[in-house]
């Protein structure tokens, strides 16, 4: 049976966040994740009319490439092991990270996100935190409170659908938790016990940039050109 958990208390940097009711107990147990794994074999094709070729790992947000910036989330965080996977798609991304120091890689055959997603985890322990490569505003405090959420357990991080609206953000794919729409933010622990989500009111997470409007509204933050407040 799922578990699920809503909770809003902010992580660092996250401004606009409020407080709910957790509507369960972080289970306790001694199991946390120790490993991270990056996802970033997608073509990205969505991003091009704003990004040209670059693949999209190595898109620059605020003057650093989006990979570069979850990697030192990931080793800023309490995890001891990091890992990329990438894929035929992505060659340029896969060089990159291989002059990145503690950064292992994974080449998987690029069959799709589920497909090299399963060959991935089969190569890393578990539990373990998995994120996407588009997630420039990811933080450590983000992947350190979902472990602690999540246990041993898999933990599906959401946010809003609501909040990614309001960020002028592309909320999607969208789906219904508890009666309120939610956007899986490309955050997640996958475990080896139940399945349960944890919906935030984080910005940051929400902005995971998959479309030329999501890079508009990040590059124009960083540049001050907005009040938005991530």
């Amino acid at each position: 049976m799922d578990s699920d958990v809503s909770d809003t208390q902010a992580a660092e940097g996250d401004t606009q966040a409020t407080d709910e009711t957790i509507t369960q107990a972080t289970p306790e147990t001694d199991t946390r994740a120790t490993t991270g794994l990056i996802m970033c074999g997608g073509e990205g094709s969505r991003l091009r009319p704003a990004a040209g070729d670059t693949e999209k790992p190595l898109v620059t947000v605020g003057g650093e490439p989006m990979i570069d910036r979850v990697v030192a989330a990931l080793q800023a965080s309490s995890l001891t092991t990091i890992v990329a996977a990438v894929s035929p798609a992505t060659p340029v991304t896969a060089a990159h990270l291989a002059e990145i120091e503690g950064v292992d890689l994974i080449e998987t055959a690029g069959e799709g996100y589920v497909a090299d997603l399963t060959e991935a985890l089969a190569a890393c322990d578990s539990p373990t935190v998995t994120v996407t490569a588009d997630l420039p505003l990811l933080t450590a405090a983000h992947i350190d409170r979902a472990i602690a959420a999540a246990g041993d357990d898999s933990l599906t991080v959401c946010v809003p659908a609501s909040l990614s609206e309001e960020l002028g953000l592309s909320a999607e794919p969208t789906h219904d938790h508890d009666g309120t729409p939610v956007v899986p933010t490309g955050l997640n622990i996958v475990g080896d016990a139940g399945e349960r989500t944890a919906v935030w009111r984080a910005p940051r997470l929400a902005a995971n940039i998959n479309r030329p409007a999501d890079y508009r509204v990040v590059e124009a933050w960083f540049d001050g050109d907005t009040p938005t407040k991530f």
